[in-house]
């Protein structure tokens, strides 16, 4: 098991190093400056296939009236409410920063109303107990987090025997031959996207740069597995585009 990360230790923010004590609100100011339109840049740099990644994983996780989900980094609660309507049970929607939590408290639908309960949550740090949840999820918000192997390790303690562990991130390319535009599409068309949509070029410059310092599919499946996680496969999604990992507390 890994030891806890020092503040003084560096570690990727973008293409930059930075302190460990220091990503935190690094990553706090990015996230305050695009909550707002979050939702909305998500449609438009994905296409709008950011929903059938997250259908993807809802298959994959196969809700159950009787499951209690926790969702890491849940944000605006896209992944909550997709939850709920797969027919899932009570959530408990999780996120480090208060914009995004606020933007998703002002999209919350009434027929939600009792079964979602929001908090301000550090994932490296739960407070909840062991063996409380059915599942955990994150979506697209674990490469935000400054020691992974922290959330991961969290993850497995406050999940029950059986529980299951669901990550929806960014991943390689798997399709040779692609790379070239997809770097175009990256590097120049989604920060453009983002100064347009949201007024902050430098936050999409960061979560393009962001993808390309995390794990691949199989570093971070096995970083799944030094966290005692069992069962663990990844599936790759538009051609490795996204990655859906799965591991189970057994």
């Amino acid at each position: 098991m890994n030891e806890t990360r020092d503040a003084t230790d560096t570690v990727a923010f973008g293409f930059s190093d930075v302190a460990a004590g220091e990503k935190p609100a690094l990553v706090r100011g990015v996230f305050d400056s695009v909550a707002a339109r979050y939702d909305v840049m998500n449609d438009a740099m994905s296409l709008g296939c950011h929903r059938l990644w997250k259908r993807a994983l809802m298959n994959w996780l196969r809700p159950r009236a009787d499951m209690r989900l926790l969702d890491l980094a849940g944000g605006t609660g896209d992944l909550a409410r997709r939850f709920l309507d797969a027919g899932g049970g009570d959530v408990v929607l999780t996120d480090i920063n208060e914009a995004m939590l606020a933007a998703g408290r002002g999209r919350a639908r009434a027929r939600d109303r009792g079964r979602v309960a929001r908090a301000l949550v550090d994932a490296e740090c739960l407070p909840f107990a062991p063996h409380s949840f059915d599942a955990v999820t994150i979506s697209f918000g674990i490469r935000n987090c400054t020691d992974i192997d922290a959330v991961l390790r969290e993850a497995r303690r406050v999940l029950r025997p059986g529980g299951r562990f669901l990550c929806l991130e960014f991943s390689r390319l798997a399709l040779p031959g692609l790379e070239e535009l997809y770097d175009a599409y990256s590097f120049r068309a989604i920060p453009a996207m983002g100064r347009l949509l949201t007024g902050d070029r430098e936050a999409y410059v960061y979560l393009v740069e962001s993808i390309r310092r995390f794990p691949d599919q199989q570093a971070f499946a096995a970083m799944l597995a030094g966290a005692g996680l069992a069962r663990v496969e990844y599936r790759d999604l538009s051609g490795g585009i996204v990655a859906m990992h799965s591991g189970w507390k057994i």
